[in-house]
């Protein structure tokens, strides 16, 4: 049991969701430290036997619950609907801009257990699960009426023992109703390699995979190539070695995280996580440190390099001046042409290893790909044809539209040098597994060979001799990675084959037409934007500076959202806009002409966020799209 209780513990603490069960006296039973980290919430608040009612004062007096004007009054009522025991789920925004949902579900000897999980960014978990202890207490009630009229002794052992069992049953149903929320897989498997415990989320972790799974074998229950990945940790925890490690799942695409822990009685503890999503986070929080590394390494070259450079092409520009032979000119020629390769090689260093933010924004793919096809049509011979397969359907998603189409395009050329005068080039879109948004290019060249399979994507690889500086695909690469995706190099039967994967990460619906505050001091600017506005169905009020907009925010509480520029007119700014807004306040984005390498941009992106100028009309609506940061 010390076990099971360590287990449930850990697992507590490992999932996103904050978790609360108070008991039927209102009092903290147990919480994970998720609870304590959404709310902010102080130690003796978070102890169990601390009570619900001075949570709930806390939280309403630092504005958690928004602006109430009788605290008291509130928290009375809150009381009353705890001590009622309804099953519930609402969802509410939080004081930081965020919004939660919370589930609630009574326990069967009162009190209730609570999950707040913040749905800003993420699904919303599925419904609570319903524990079937009333059955198995009728059963059990059934029993002790028969044995009491077979022998009417037992009478007194028989009320004790189902008494016993009915504490085990309801002790049992909070177990795996616990479990049950949880997102992640729970189970255990025995000596002989069967599931002997689990939860009902394998299939939801690992997609493709059984959810009713006791009985059988993890091999049965996840399929033979899953199983296959994990099977050398499972032999070892059995072994008596506990692990934690993560795994691709193949079938879904997701990337999992699994802990085996052996029970002491040749016997493991099983826990299994999908981190697709952190795993693409620190994909592309890696390749931003390798950028900044390799900025740091290079930089100093670079300089150095760049000074030489400089030196060999005045003195060969002087030996150009002079009477020298015809062989000792073409050797200056040779020499000048060999310098500025190394000049251009330079730039395109420097644009690899460069400061370059990743920065999504809600992009309609339709849209992308038709201002792509002219880009890529005008950079091809007429021989070469150019044409797009959208399997991904309509739909808006979140991506750096700058970085996707320069790597694109960066294909496309690859694909036209490898295919010649004559041939098809062909970007494919599709969505894989609800996980990755994929982009496929094909041509009808040669295809790569062995050696390019191996080595292309290595900085300064080239088949293309002189003619190349082997940094195509490195670019590609590196972008790829800061959007943390993939890429995937090989053939097809006509040619070769190069495939993107970033995260799959559906915008969301439009603004819905309402009351915009523009804050722009410009007054030209002000009046473009204004129009935009206005012709996507939103009403504008304007002002010039920040106080003019602190001056109007409580004056229109119909205001639906707030729109500003970095640079204002008077000493504040944009930023100052963002940081005096009250609890609460409407949604909230930034607009500026700044460099993404200004200080006053960087900190901008921690506030709210931010579209860079100019923008047509369609980005500006798709930018309004965006959740407001907190």
């Amino acid at each position: 049991m010390a076990d099971t209780s360590t287990m449930t513990t850990a697992g507590l603490n490992l999932i996103q969701q904050a978790l609360s069960i108070y008991d039927s006296d209102l009092k903290l039973a147990v919480c994970n430290r998720r609870f304590q980290e959404m709310f902010d919430l102080p130690d003796h608040l978070v102890t169990p036997g601390a009570r619900f009612e001075d949570t709930i004062r806390y939280l309403a007096e630092r504005g958690e619950h928004g602006e109430i004007d009788d605290i008291d009054a509130f928290i009375r009522t809150r009381v009353e609907q705890a001590r009622a025991f309804e099953p519930h789920y609402m969802e509410r925004p939080r004081a930081n801009g965020h919004t939660i949902s919370v589930e609630g579900s009574p326990l069967p000897e009162g009190g209730w257990v609570t999950v707040y999980t913040d749905i800003t960014r993420t699904k919303r978990q599925e419904a609570l699960l319903r524990a079937r202890s009333e059955e198995l207490s009728d059963q059990l009630s059934g029993y002790s009426e028969e044995l009491t009229t077979t022998n009417r002794q037992l009478e007194a052992t028989i009320i004790a023992l189902e008494e016993v069992k009915r504490q085990l049953t309801a002790s049992e149903a909070r177990t795996r109703l616990t479990t049950e929320m949880m997102p992640a897989h729970i189970a255990h498997v025995g000596p002989d390699r069967r599931y002997t415990y689990s939860n009902r989320r394998l299939s939801s972790v690992m997609p493709g995979s059984l959810s009713e799974i006791i009985g059988l074998t993890v091999e049965e229950a996840m399929g033979t190539e899953a199983f296959q990945a994990i099977n050398t940790q499972l032999e070892n925890a059995f072994a008596g070695t506990p692990s934690v490690f993560e795994f691709t799942h193949h079938l879904s695409s997701r990337r999992i995280r699994a802990a085996f822990t052996p029970d002491g009685a040749q016997g493991i503890y099983i826990l299994s996580m999908d981190i697709t999503e952190e795993a693409q986070t620190r994909a592309a929080l890696q390749q931003t440190r390798r950028r900044e590394l390799a900025a740091q390494m290079t930089s100093g070259l670079a300089h150095d390099f760049s000074n030489l450079l400089t030196i060999i092409l005045g003195m060969q520009s002087k030996l150009q001046r002079m009477d020298l032979s015809d062989e000792a000119g073409e050797w200056i020629t040779a020499t000048l042409s060999a310098a500025r390769r190394g000049g251009s090689l330079l730039n395109r260093i420097a644009d690899m290893t460069g400061h370059r933010e990743h920065t999504p924004t809600p992009t309609d793919l339709g849209a992308f790909l038709n201002d792509l096809e002219p880009l890529a049509r005008s950079t091809l011979p007429t021989g070469v044809r150019f044409r797009t397969d959208n399997h991904a359907g309509p739909g808006a998603y979140l991506l750096d539209g700058g970085m996707l189409q320069d790597s694109l395009l960066n294909l496309v050329l690859n694909a036209r040098d490898a295919c010649g005068d004559t041939g098809t080039i062909t970007l494919s879109l599709r969505t894989v597994k609800d996980t990755w948004l994929e982009f496929t290019v094909t041509d009808t060249g040669p295809g790569f060979s062995e050696q390019a399979l191996a080595r292309a994507l290595e900085p300064f690889f080239t088949t293309k001799g002189g003619e190349g500086s082997g940094l195509g695909l490195g670019m590609v690469y590196d972008m790829t990675k800061l959007a943390g995706g993939r890429i995937d190099l090989g053939n097809t039967d006509q040619g070769a084959r190069v495939t993107l994967q970033l995260p799959l990460r559906p915008a969301a619906a439009s603004l819905p037409p309402g009351m915009i505050l523009l804050v722009e001091d410009s007054p030209d600017l002000r009046m473009t934007i204004r129009d935009m506005l206005r012709d996507a169905g939103h009403a504008v009020v304007e002002a010039t500076s920040v106080v003019e907009a602190l001056a109007l925010l409580p004056e229109l509480p119909q205001i639906s959202a707030l729109l500003s520029d970095i640079t204002l007119e008077g000493d504040q700014t944009g930023l100052d806009l963002m940081a005096a807004l009250p609890t609460g306040h409407c949604p909230a984005f930034l607009m500026t002409s700044l460099p993404p390498d200004d200080p006053l941009h960087k900190r901008a992106l921690d506030l709210a966020p931010v579209l860079r100028k100019p923008f047509t009309a369609a980005q500006l609506a798709d930018f309004l799209s965006q959740e407001t940061q907190p």
